[in-house]
């Protein structure tokens, strides 16, 4: 029986064409999708990269149906679709980047001043000068200084009377230090720095500083110095005000504690209360361990504080969630200290209130009318530097308050 050799089938060119548009897709979306995923997760944020990657599947499931030709549903449909679910996209992304910037459009308080410009030995530094020869001046074993935003251009101050001249400083201009167990943060501070309350506390609990200029620690700071078997001794050296304010253009101008309890606990939540329009009250609040967050949980007496405005802030390849800088909208309210306030940021569209029918005037914390005059300190936590001592004495002199007084704080014998 004679059998027929076998008939090789004819290659489907078109079904070729498709296996290969598919796979040349397919390798596309994973390359390109794959380095646009990581821009976005670094730069982005999580919505965006979240969105990003569905509008990817999406695009590829649509280009698969069109290589392949999908009846269902019917072609013409299906692309009515996608434009649709372009548009919508490009609505919501449109709207949300108007709503960022209508938000970027209100004023940072703490974003107004750079540190740097109180630097002891920089060129037409702002810091405040002695009008006679320092009775005190160091050559060796420098006290290394440390403290809070505020106070910068105070102790500052200090150390260009009694430091040498040209002695390293470096202020962090409202960037957190970063701290840890594996301290890292910069190498080989100065030994003139500004840190930020909270790395303040952290470097003199962990040994790097001799000195801080802060307001007084918080519950947590406390716990951690007690941890780390370290005393934390308060020198008081002068006093300030912690201030309560609002934008400009609010028509309320003085409230009483009990009023700021009220806001801050969330009990009362509406500016009508308090005589002005029908508007939600935004108040905004601080870091913790923060010298400001640590007054105002001092101010509220047990009160317990609502939940802060937040903002997604990137970290790296996540997203992380802190508490929101303060933006001055019309129905915000905000705390800081009165020098930060007056002296360093000077922003004319906010409005500083009255507490309990008492202005936050400098003669108002002298007298102590002011409730809030607060004292703030040169805190030590058991340093072997036998320099730190006599700085303080020497800050508690009649120099050392005359420089309190001539940065625009309330000394101590006023």
């Amino acid at each position: 029986m004679n059998e027929k050799p076998s008939e090789k089938s004819p290659i489907n060119k078109k079904l070729l064409l498709q296996y290969v548009l598919s796979l040349a897709v397919a390798a596309a979306m994973v390359t390109f999708g794959l380095y646009g995923f990581i821009i976005l997760a670094i730069f982005s944020g999580q919505f965006y990269t979240v969105l990003y990657v569905i509008s990817l599947l999406c695009l590829l499931v649509f280009l698969f149906m069109e290589i392949w030709r999908v009846p269902i549903p019917e072609p013409k449909l299906r692309r009515i679709t996608a434009l649709v679910l372009a548009g919508v996209i490009g609505l919501t992304v449109g709207g949300i980047e108007i709503n960022r910037a209508y938000h970027n459009s209100f004023e940072k308080v703490s974003d107004q001043i750079s540190l740097s410009l109180y630097d002891p030995f920089r060129e037409n530094t702002l810091a405040a000068s002695l009008n006679e020869p320092s009775t005190l001046s160091f050559t060796d074993n420098l006290p290394r200084i440390d403290g809070a935003t505020a106070l910068y251009p105070l102790y500052s101050a200090f150390a260009r009377a009694v430091y040498p001249e040209g002695t390293e400083a470096r202020a962090y201009d409202n960037k957190p230090f970063i701290y840890s167990d594996s301290h890292s943060g910069p190498s080989n501070p100065p030994v003139i720095t500004c840190t930020q309350t909270g790395g303040a506390y952290d470097r003199l609990i962990g040994g790097e500083a001799d000195i801080i200029f802060v307001a007084g620690p918080s519950q947590k700071q406390i716990d951690k110095a007690a941890d780390a078997g370290v005393e934390l001794e308060l020198i008081p050296i002068g006093r300030e005000a912690f201030v309560f304010f609002v934008n400009s253009i609010n028509p309320v101008n003085e409230l009483t504690a009990n009023d700021i309890q009220k806001i801050y606990s969330g009990e009362t939540k509406n500016w009508r209360d308090f005589g002005w329009k029908n508007t939600k009250i935004k108040a905004f609040q601080r870091p913790d361990n923060s010298g400001s967050q640590t007054a105002l949980i001092n101010f509220m007496s047990g009160v317990s504080l609502m939940t802060p405005p937040t903002e997604h802030v990137q970290a790296g390849m996540g997203e992380m969630i802190q508490t929101a800088s303060y933006r001055n909208y019309k129905n915000a309210i905000g705390y800081t200290f009165l020098f930060y306030a007056t002296e360093m940021v000077r922003n004319d569209k906010i409005k500083l209130l009255a507490l309990d029918s008492v202005a936050p005037t400098r003669e108002n914390v002298g007298n102590n009318a002011y409730p809030l005059s607060n004292d703030f300190y040169a805190v030590t936590a058991g340093t072997a530097n036998p320099n730190a001592q006599i700085f303080i004495d020497w800050i508690l002199s009649g120099q050392g308050q005359y420089l309190i007084g001539a940065t625009g704080y309330t000394p101590l014998n006023h």
